[in-house]
């Protein structure tokens, strides 16, 4: 191979590096913006804007929607275009059914991977500083516990293959975990829940950790239920 072709080779690598690096980081940001509900459901996503915004070529902008449809975090409506999705109530119960048994299959793996001193600072994380702030209605301090409970409890668990099926349900779910949050109740009754389940982790029951966390899904459901006209 001549120096030219050598060349021309490694601009064609650059230039594909740039681009999925484009649309990584257009992907990451319509993520944030649409499980934070900074786009709504039914909020309608314009390939112009983001080009001009993220100053990308148009096809960058199709290649992120592709990505996020694939994900289930948006829709691509002929003759209207992307609009980010809008999950009925009984799309929402099919994810809780899954999540039941993957979080359980999660809390399971991961409290038999680890020693018991790996749950203590969870532990004290969930202790009474967190208490106060749930009973001061301060659902943003226990959604950050909530997500470090998670990521420490998958990051055990030690499996990919799970890890990218909850990072997925995770995305399209979070807001309405937020909405659900506001019921009066259910925050607190999640704390709990989330302290019996860490104990039983400390203690390496992990049957006993995997059933509670399955009753914690099974309680938001039934949460959902019964107060899905307002969430929706």
């Amino acid at each position: 191979m001549n120096s030219r072709n050598v060349t021309n080779l490694r601009d064609v690598k650059s230039s594909s590096k740039l681009a999925v690096s484009d649309t990584d980081r257009l992907v990451d940001e319509l993520r944030r913006r649409i499980v934070n509900n900074q786009m709504p459901p039914g909020s309608r996503i314009r390939e112009s804007e983001l080009a001009e915004e993220f100053s990308v070529s148009r096809s960058r902008v199709r290649d992120a929607f592709g990505i996020l449809e694939e994900r289930g975090l948006i829709e691509r409506i002929p003759n209207k275009g992307a609009v980010v999705m809008r999950l009925e109530a009984d799309s929402f119960l099919e994810l809780f059914d899954v999540r039941e048994v993957l979080e359980g299959l999660m809390v399971r793996l991961a409290t038999q991977n680890t020693e018991p001193e790996y749950w203590d600072d969870l532990i004290e994380l969930f202790g009474n500083d967190l208490e106060k702030a749930v009973a001061e209605n301060d659902f943003n301090a226990y959604m950050s516990a909530i997500a470090e409970f998670r990521q420490s409890c998958i990051n055990a668990a030690g499996s990919g293959t799970l890890r990218g099926l909850l990072d997925d349900i995770y995305d399209r779910v979070l807001s309405m975990t937020r909405r659900l949050m506001l019921v009066p109740g259910r925050a607190s009754e999640g704390f709990r829940q989330h302290q019996e389940i860490l104990q039983a982790m400390r203690s390496g029951d992990a049957e006993l950790a995997e059933d509670l966390k399955r009753k914690n899904i099974r309680s938001a459901r039934q949460w959902f239920l019964k107060y899905n006209d307002f969430l929706l």
